[in-house]
């Protein structure tokens, strides 16, 4: 499913199967039944997730269910340190995820994946498609621990479904190897085949190493809100850049 998709059901059945898959991120089909998510024959509830299945709302893997968004495939690199992948993420990399952003967060000068970080801490699903918003995540890779990740988010709104959110990090580690450069790329390549025209993210001032890259990747300062963050007791501009896929 595509994010611009909503997904639609056409029972009340099928919604509350995909509800409680979507807030809860993976769940083995046992347990969706046995949390009578559904009160209906046990050949009836295979019915349903084998319909959803074949309509592409959701997939199954490793023994669990779980949204269908797609993602595509996961890239291969290398450097001359050590070797890397860009994936699009899983549930199961959602502590390795929260992990890399807390850690990125830590610095406090990317206010934005705080936010991020504040937002998984109170959820439990990694990946988001429902009628509010849809969330989604690619990480970077190395000996298949998470060491960056990438996150394109949108709220399903009308006047702003043409936008996304997206913030990127990398740990300090892995910094200078092109993982941040691949990640973006990926994060703004599915954002673009999703149909969203702009992506954008805001920094602080001082985070001059953030604005940096972006700037060296296309994006433009769009706006600045003068002392809008106040930081170790010191006022700090935000500056608000963008990045429209058509150009």
């Amino acid at each position: 499913m595509k994010a611009t998709e909503r997904p639609t059901f056409d029972t009340s059945d099928r919604r509350r199967i995909y509800e409680y898959i979507e807030r809860n991120g993976a769940v083995r089909p046992e347990a969706l039944y046995d949390d009578r998510i559904v009160r209906v024959e046990p050949e009836r509830f295979r019915q349903l997730v084998a319909i959803m299945k074949r309509d592409g709302v959701i997939e199954e893997r490793n023994g669990t269910l779980r949204v269908a968004l797609e993602g595509g495939a996961r890239e291969e690199y290398r450097t001359a340190n050590f070797d890397f992948e860009i994936r699009p993420a899983r549930q199961e990399d959602f502590s390795g995820i929260l992990g890399v952003i807390e850690q990125v967060a830590s610095q406090r000068t990317y206010i934005e994946a705080e936010t991020v970080a504040e937002q998984l801490n109170h959820e439990d699903a990694l990946i988001r498609h429902n009628d509010l918003d849809t969330r989604m995540f690619f990480v970077a890779t190395v000996s298949e621990e998470v060491v960056g990740w990438c996150h394109v988010e949108s709220p399903e709104l009308e006047k702003l479904r043409h936008t996304a959110k997206l913030t990127i990090g990398i740990l300090e580690e892995y910094q200078g190897e092109g993982l941040g450069s691949h990640l973006l790329q990926r994060g703004l390549s599915w954002a673009r085949s999703n149909g969203y025209e702009k992506v954008y993210q805001s920094v602080p001032a001082t985070n001059e190493r953030a604005i940096g890259f972006l700037r060296d990747h296309g994006w433009e300062e769009e706006a600045r809100r003068t002392d809008h963050y106040k930081l170790d007791d010191e006022y700090v501009d935000e500056v608000m850049l963008a990045h429209h896929l058509d150009e």
